[in-house]
């Protein structure tokens, strides 16, 4: 599989169209030990390109979770595509019930199961992101990516 080399310019503008946070898991770089990646929604595996609406920023877990994957089997032989960050708007698929990411649909459904937005580990970093103003409170969430 070849890898793509995504320039400076292009990584700022990604993470400044993101607001600093994964846009799946809606962690804050900033507050993380390890800098965020330039993620491919779909995979250049997947025919996916560097255009910029197909990248996102994404934390090293969601990153890793996701791989080339662009969604997941729920019910017996019904594929569901994975949440995408420049199609879909964030809270049409998830909502906050404190930290924890909960799916309204089936997209959601599938992108917090293979992403593993909320295991244990993961809820505990974001109880320490939401004691520092890091994380988004549940009681103010609006849309945070800009479309």
């Amino acid at each position: 599989m070849s890898r793509s080399i995504i320039s400076q310019d292009t990584r700022s503008f990604v993470a400044l169209r993101a607001n600093h946070l994964c846009e799946y898991c809606l962690s804050f770089e900033g507050f993380s030990a390890v800098k965020f990646q330039i993620e491919h929604i779909i995979s250049i595996k997947h025919g996916g390109t560097d255009d910029l609406l197909n990248l996102a920023l994404a934390c090293i877990f969601c990153n890793r979770f996701k791989g080339s994957d662009v969604g997941t089997i729920l019910r017996a032989f019904q594929f569901t595509r994975f949440y995408h960050p420049r199609i879909d708007k964030w809270t049409d698929h998830f909502f906050l019930s404190d930290v924890l990411i909960e799916p309204k649909t089936e997209i959601g459904e599938a992108t917090v199961k293979i992403f593993k937005l909320n295991d244990p580990d993961r809820l505990i970093e974001r109880y320490a992101y939401l004691s520092k103003g890091y994380f988004p409170h549940p009681n103010t969430f609006l849309n945070i990516f800009p479309k």
